[in-house]
């Protein structure tokens, strides 16, 4: 398997990672990142809703979809 370089980001992330020290500072950074993805789904999601490109049928056929593998005997 080919290993690519890290990207600014990553490598960005790596550093800060490198200053937390416990497990308490890691738990800080991991909510402040899920805070942020989050975020940026939420305004993504709108910015779809808005242009007419997602709405409540759409909610509603991924509520009804089944994604899961299904286990075999």
């Amino acid at each position: 398997m080919k290993s690519e370089p890290f990207n600014p980001v990553q490598l960005h992330l790596l550093k800060m990672f490198s200053y937390a020290k416990d497990e308490r500072a890691l738990e800080e950074i991991r909510k402040s990142l899920t805070a942020y993805f989050a975020q940026r789904v939420e305004e993504d999601m709108d910015k779809l809703w808005d242009e007419g490109l997602w709405d409540q049928d759409k909610n509603e056929a991924i509520l009804k979809e089944h994604l899961r593998t299904p286990y075999n005997d």
